[in-house]
């Protein structure tokens, strides 16, 4: 398996450890990453210069195309960013073409051709379930996880085909995996708060806040993540609550590949658990004694 990487913007430079995780565990189930020097999604200017989202969208994938390579991604933002171009692109063949005038000052051409694909997908689909268990060595035991889905991935279901959109499984089957246990719990599918967050601060903090509470009603023990924006939300959470007994949370969030990584027995510092928020080595305490 090759997949063009693209990390976006935020994982480098917010939730590093997101990707010296996902660059280990992708590469020890012999997944091969290609780096390339994408531009930006577009996500961010989706909404102000909608022309200019396609065009950095269109530029990413063509570059991925021009490799004949797929993209698999850690960022659901990017994914669903990607996705979504993809979409509007396939609808709109007249701005493709507009658009291919002006990647052709690149030698480049967007034609469609690249599947664009989250990292669960990859592991879940591409690598399959049977192969991820049996690279289990230390499976966690007691350990029960809220599982949160996150926005852009899921929604809108008939453009980013992630998950089943009226049952989604496909991260509870990866936790599972593992040994831990998914928990119902209130917020699994809900926002992180994370889109508010420049214009809203308060309202950002407290909708993060909100889903902790909630995971912590449901006893779970983590929040399991795989969506740099809802890390992000997380740690800041965790960066500003006080000292115990005032901290009402649960042990922490956790990026699933850290989550996998050591149960397939990669160490603490090979999946950079010392850089989460709050430390994420509290995982050994529930790794299985034989």
């Amino acid at each position: 398996m090759r997949y063009a990487l693209f990390l976006g913007c935020k994982i480098p430079s917010y939730v590093p450890h997101y990707e010296t995780a996902t660059r280990r565990v992708l590469g020890e189930l012999g997944v091969e990453l290609v780096d390339l020097e994408f531009p930006c999604c577009g996500y961010p200017m989706r909404h102000l210069y909608f022309r200019s989202y396609l065009l950095s969208a269109a530029r990413g994938l063509a570059l991925a195309e021009a490799r004949d390579l797929d993209i698999t991604t850690p960022c659901k933002c990017c994914f669903g960013s990607l996705k979504r171009a993809q979409r509007f692109l396939a609808d709109k063949p007249e701005l493709a073409r507009e658009l291919n005038a002006e990647l052709a000052a690149e030698g480049l051409k967007y034609q469609g051709k690249a599947r664009v694909k989250h990292i669960l997908q990859v592991m879940h689909g591409d690598v399959g379930l049977p192969d991820l268990k049996k690279r289990v060595v230390r499976p966690y035991e007691r350990l029960k996880a809220a599982v949160l889905y996150g926005c852009h991935a899921v929604r809108p279901s008939e453009v980013t085909g992630f998950d089943d959109p009226g049952r989604p499984h496909l991260i509870d089957d990866l936790v599972e995996v593992t040994g831990a246990t998914p928990v119902p719990w209130a917020g699994r599918l809900s926002c992180c708060g994370a889109p508010v967050r420049e214009r809203n601060e308060d309202l950002a903090l407290a909708t993060i806040r909100r889903r902790l509470a909630e995971a912590r009603e449901a006893k779970a023990d983590i929040l399991v993540i795989a969506c740099a924006y809802s890390q992000m939300q997380a740690e800041w959470a965790y960066s500003l609550a006080g000292p115990e007994p005032q901290r009402e949370l649960i042990e922490g969030p956790v990026l699933y590949p850290q989550l996998l990584g050591l149960s397939m027995g990669l160490s603490a510092r090979d999946l950079a658990l010392e850089r989460n928020t709050p430390n994420g080595e509290y995982l050994l305490s529930f790794m299985r004694r034989d």
